[in-house]
């Protein structure tokens, strides 16, 4: 059975796929959608969606992508390098400096080949584990007029994320290390997929596991979210990547652009959004959907707050 896309294609949306590279030469796969029956010399304001770390241009993004191109923008959304449809290899191999590259890269595409698109009216959407990236390349590439980060996941943060003491972060660091010579004997790096090749049937198929667990499994492991390209994580050793950058580091030099953190209030990844906020420099906002938690802002249209972030973005071109 084939697996596309999440969401089905509006009909007044027009989804048309490209590739371009980015400036490493490394081939980019992406879908652009664009309103039906635009003018010849109409311009339109353009949104990238980067999605969420380990998913693919048709889950997540798609829904952000085709919602917001019925709202009058050209949206992009794009499949990291190494992963999806994208050039790269080995497969599955992260790196948080390629990841923001691949936003900067998008900004290069729509400005320069993409048909309707205002070049001085560009915006981000990252979602989960993209909205870090997204944040990272804001931080220096100016042609990104403002940010919107969904649910978001700086997974440059592993110190945190498994709260690690000191000691066990030298194990952690030591084990990567070492099994970097596994990998060059073996000739191919480590990788162990999350999620199954085919989808469950139902919820009560998911196995047994931790809540967390559980909650991605709810999205990627059910024809809910499931894509074939999208087995979840990266490479093993691709966090000794993550430990040794910060997309946090210059988040105060994206103003005076304006950055909107949008979470659910039973988020498990809410900690994330906050500290963002605490760290930005105005003008920003946050806005907590009540009753939400981190992947119901993946596809569920009844919490996603669209007309909200649409006035946010196209107020962030007036300034």
């Amino acid at each position: 059975m084939a697996y596309g896309y999440i969401t089905k294609l509006n009909e007044k949306v027009e989804r048309r796929h490209v590739r371009y590279n980015n400036r490493y030469g490394i081939a980019i796969a992406a879908d652009i959608y664009t309103p039906k029956h635009l003018k010849e010399d109409q311009l339109l304001p353009a949104i990238i969606i980067g999605a969420p770390y380990g998913s693919t241009k048709e889950q997540a993004a798609a829904v952000y992508a085709n919602k917001f191109a019925q709202l009058g923008f050209i949206t992009l959304a794009f499949d990291q390098v190494y992963m999806g449809e994208s050039a790269g290899e080995p497969r599955h191999v992260a790196s948080p400096d390629l990841y923001a590259e691949s936003f900067s890269a998008a900004v290069d595409y729509l400005g320069t080949k993409a048909a309707h698109v205002n070049r001085e009216q560009i915006s981000v959407i990252g979602i989960s584990g993209g909205a870090g990236f997204a944040i990272s390349a804001a931080a220096v590439d100016t042609r990104i007029k403002s940010v919107v980060t969904i649910s978001l996941y700086d997974m440059t943060d592993i110190r945190e994320m498994a709260n690690l003491a000191p000691e066990q972060l030298f194990q952690l660091k030591d084990q990567l290390s070492r099994q970097r010579w596994d990998d060059f004997k073996n000739g191919q790096p480590d990788y162990h997929p999350s999620f199954p090749e085919t989808p469950y049937d139902s919820i009560d198929d998911l196995p047994n596991q931790d809540n967390l667990t559980n909650e991605w499994l709810r999205f990627y492991a059910l024809k809910r979210g499931f894509h074939p390209n999208a087995r979840g994580t990266a490479t093993t050793t691709s966090n000794l990547a993550m430990l040794e950058f910060s997309a946090m580091d210059y988040i105060k030099e994206i103003s005076p652009r304006p950055i909107l953190f949008v979470y659910g209030d039973k988020a498990h990844s809410r900690s994330y959004s906050e500290r963002a906020y605490y760290l930005a420099d105005q003008p920003k906002q946050k806005l907590v959907i009540e009753n939400c938690e981190h992947i119901d802002l993946y596809d569920n249209m009844e919490k996603i707050p669209v007309e909200q972030i649409a006035k946010f973005i196209k107020d962030s071109f007036n300034k």
